[in-house]
């Protein structure tokens, strides 16, 4: 039997396709293995939404060449392998296959004709009519959360994201498939679920089905309910689009507790005109009224958001307009990038004139005003008590376990691994920069007898 290693890098999409494609080999025959040094297959399932994810691989692979054990069958899978296709050969020494972002469901068949002999093996076609999304018995990231798409692509060509043409254009999955699956979830033992997609309030399906009796203005927003309707205990969603973010989702959240006060609504910049030059349909003025919106929610959404520094244009005023958007919304947490030009993107031809020392001063003013409104954001939570799914150790402590809360917190508190996979109550106590530490009820009451 052989093994498999299979390594994701990327967005929650690549992490979903890469427990499908170990579903797919362990049904094969293939054997799973957490260990790449007893691999005779190695899988690497990349991300080309910024230079930096893309360069991972070209080190990967160098790496597991000069490993001075002998090589094992590397393929490629994912964005990198979609847009690159047979150039890799070219670009790195050592690559057996390569499988575009549609292409995985046909990953055991290539892995045996590279095993059978083949060499140099590219399948950048299409998906398969009847390609099964919700795999039964599937090998998760997690026992106890799950990742279930609802929309696949994107129609949106911001001029700086190569993901249309890594993903295609926006297809919404079935509506019926959706919630048949978050129930055969339930029933398995799954408690939380997230709904991904590269725009997930894009979601329109090609029918209603499924969706019949759900009020809402949007199809997401009827979707929403309608897996609510399942019972599943958590539903958390990722990414949304802001041109698409419309006041039924929020009202969605309000009227069922098990839709989590979590919202990712990325900005990517704070200027009128930089967000015109990135062609993200939406202005600051329409951006805030969002904002606004979701804070005015009983609630008390977690908000967090993506933001680009360095933009080919962005002058010093438009970064302090983003500055002061960032000030003004007071994000939970931003995630925040320094441009990097992607070949095939408008955004490439366009003069990356902000020099690299430049973008690194902004981004590191943007991270500290970020840091700062990020804590006080924090602050809110001590002396509050939060439902934590537990998942997992705590990284920094033996004695501690870690999960997430409905607001998508990371909370540590002192714990056993008896209480993995289970929903306990936490008393926050004190704040980290990225982190809240609490002390679980059950405990404290003990404590105090």
């Amino acid at each position: 039997m052989k093994k498999v290693y299979l390594e994701t890098f990327g967005c929650q999409m690549n992490v979903s396709d890469s427990e499908r494609v170990a579903t797919t080999l362990a049904k094969k025959g293939f054997e799973m293995t957490s260990r790449e040094d007893q691999a005779d297959v190695v899988l690497i399932n990349t991300c080309s939404v910024r230079e930096k994810a893309e360069q991972k691989l070209y080190t990967r692979v160098g790496r597991i060449r000069n490993s001075g054990r002998s090589k094992p069958v590397i393929g490629v899978l994912g964005c990198v392998a979609q847009l690159e296709g047979e150039t890799l050969f070219e670009k790195i020494e050592g690559i057996d296959l390569v499988l575009g972002t549609k292409a995985v469901g046909r990953v055991s068949e290539v892995i045996q004709r590279v095993l059978d002999g083949e060499e140099g093996i590219v399948d950048l076609g299409e998906r398969e009519k009847d390609y099964d999304w919700t795999v039964s018995d599937p090998q998760r990231h997690s026992p106890h959360v799950a990742f279930v798409p609802i929309i696949e692509g994107c129609n949106k060509f911001c001029t700086y994201c190569i993901v249309p043409f890594s993903r295609g254009r926006e297809v919404s999955l079935s509506a019926s498939e959706i919630v048949r699956s978050v129930l055969d979830m339930r029933r398995t033992g799954i408690r939380e679920v997230h709904l991904i997609g590269q725009n997930v309030n894009s979601y329109r399906p090609t029918t209603d089905s499924g969706l019949e009796g759900f009020k809402g203005d949007t199809p997401f927003s009827r979707l929403l309910r309608a897996v609510a309707a399942t019972g599943i205990e958590r539903i958390k969603f990722n990414t949304s689009f802001p041109r698409d973010f419309k006041p039924d989702i929020v009202d969605a959240i309000n009227e069922h507790e098990n839709l989590c006060n979590w919202v990712h609504l990325p900005v990517q910049s704070g200027s009128d005109r930089v967000l015109n030059m990135m062609k993200r349909g939406h202005t600051i003025d329409s951006y805030k009224r969002k904002i606004d919106y979701l804070r005015s929610s009983p609630r008390d959404i977690s908000i967090t958001t993506d933001i680009i520094v360095g933009f080919p244009g962005e002058t010093r005023e438009d970064f302090e307009d983003t500055v002061s958007l960032v000030e003004y919304a007071g994000y939970d947490a931003a995630y925040i990038f320094k441009y990097s030009p992607r070949p095939g993107t408008p955004a490439y031809e366009m003069a990356d004139d902000v020099l690299s020392e430049e973008k690194t001063e902004r981004f590191l003013k943007l991270e500290s005003v970020q840091r700062r409104s990020q804590n006080e954001r924090l602050k809110r939570y001590v002396g509050k008590t939060l439902d934590v799914l537990v998942e997992k150790h705590a990284v920094r402590s033996d004695a501690q376990v870690s999960g997430h809360s409905t607001c998508h917190k990371v909370v540590n508190f002192e714990g056993s691994d008896s209480l993995v996979g289970s929903i306990v109550k936490v008393k926050i106590s004190e704040v980290k920069s990225n982190s809240l530490l609490g002390v679980r009820l059950e405990r404290q009451a003990s404590l105090l007898a």
